[in-house]
């Protein structure tokens, strides 16, 4: 029996909803169920004992919209012995100074409400000059430049989940 697997997601032109897909279909839509986080409420994280966090960086190091709507709220959830994945869609050309910060920033938040976190990725191939997702050397979580590499995606994802999978011990 595997374990239930919130994705919850923030999407601003459509790059990380359907890298929140891909990873679902990954996972297999029957273990993965996917929240907007324009709809969200606190409550709906209760359900799940492991989470996938999606935001893709916004403007200069920035939270999407209905992420940093809901920022706050994470200060009243407790996400003690839940098991966090960050992925997160950005730039890292045009945005090299602040490439993926928005998933460094919800991966500090999560994890002083108790999450802990895994799924961490390695910064092999990209070119940047900083984040705030890079912690130990690697990404906090996986990250996707959908507007220099897409062609990377797909297998990157694959590569990931199976990487969640014996993680989340799912």
């Amino acid at each position: 029996m595997s374990k239930k697997i919130g994705l919850f997601y923030g999407t601003q032109t459509g790059k990380t909803e359907s890298a929140a897909e891909m990873i679902r279909d990954e996972f297999g839509s029957n273990v993965v169920t996917l929240h907007d986080m324009s709809k969200v409420e606190a409550s709906d994280f209760d359900e799940y004992e492991c989470l996938i966090i999606g935001c893709p960086t916004w403007n200069i190091g920035e939270l999407q919209s209905d992420w940093d709507g809901f920022f706050p709220e994470l200060d009243d959830i407790d996400f003690s012995g839940k098991l966090v994945a960050y992925f997160g869609t950005g730039d890292q050309i045009g945005y090299a100074d602040n490439f993926q910060d928005a998933i460094g920033i919800l991966e500090e938040k999560i994890s002083e409400q108790g999450g802990k976190s895994v799924g961490s990725w390695s910064t092999d191939g990209y070119d940047f000059t900083e984040s705030k997702a890079v912690k130990n050397g690697k990404f906090v979580g996986l990250a996707l430049d959908e507007d220099n590499q897409s062609d990377l995606t797909k297998e990157r994802v694959k590569a990931w989940v199976a990487q969640l999978k014996k993680e989340f011990g799912s």
